[in-house]
């Protein structure tokens, strides 16, 4: 009896079929099948998640290095700003001493420009004098307050002749020299 039941009776007109296979494996290869495609999904998602963040890590050290060149450059900036100020305020010092340079030798220029000018009123003071004197020592008195008059038309006063001598023989000056022959001819 055993033995008649593991010879298993096959139904009719089925003799040639092959044995049908369980279902269960079926399915285990399609369960298999369903979650390699999901593993291989999700291998994916994360590849294309990897890569995503990748780009934004690029992207985002490039923001940073962008920043720090501008904050170098900024620094840069900075520096060379204090050392042009530096140099400004060196460059203003040198400008407001040479201003004080240039008004000092104005200064000098002017005092220079009126010695000089004071100089050459004596010195053609000197030539009518020495002509008004010439003529009165030769007693020609007319041409003597001729050339006083010229020496007035011309500007010239006793003032613009030199009040000293220049010899040691005591003798008068030119100023006073003049003065005594002014006071004799008018």
């Amino acid at each position: 009896m055993s033995e008649e039941r593991r010879e298993s009776p096959t139904p009719a007109g089925g003799a040639d079929r092959p044995p049908r296979r369980p279902r269960t494996a079926h399915k285990q290869r399609s369960v298999v099948l369903y979650i390699l495609l999901l593993f291989l999904a999700a291998c994916v998602l994360i590849l294309l998640s990897y890569l995503m963040q990748q780009r934004n890590n690029a992207q985002m050290l490039d923001g940073l290095n962008q920043s720090v060149s501008a904050m170098q450059s900024i620094s840069q900036l900075q520096e060379d700003n204090l050392h042009l100020t530096e140099e400004n305020a060196r460059l203003e010092n040198q400008v407001e001493d040479l201003e004080e340079q240039a008004a000092r030798l104005e200064a000098e220029r002017d005092a220079l420009t009126e010695e000089r000018d004071a100089l050459d009123r004596q010195t053609r003071a000197m030539d009518w004098f020495w002509q008004i004197n010439e003529a009165y020592v030769r007693s020609r008195y007319t041409t003597a307050r001729t050339l006083i008059q010229g020496m007035a038309e011309a500007g010239l006063t006793a003032e613009d002749l030199p009040a000293e001598s220049v010899t040691d023989s005591g003798r008068f000056s030119p100023a006073d020299r003049y003065q005594e022959i002014y006071d004799r001819l008018y």
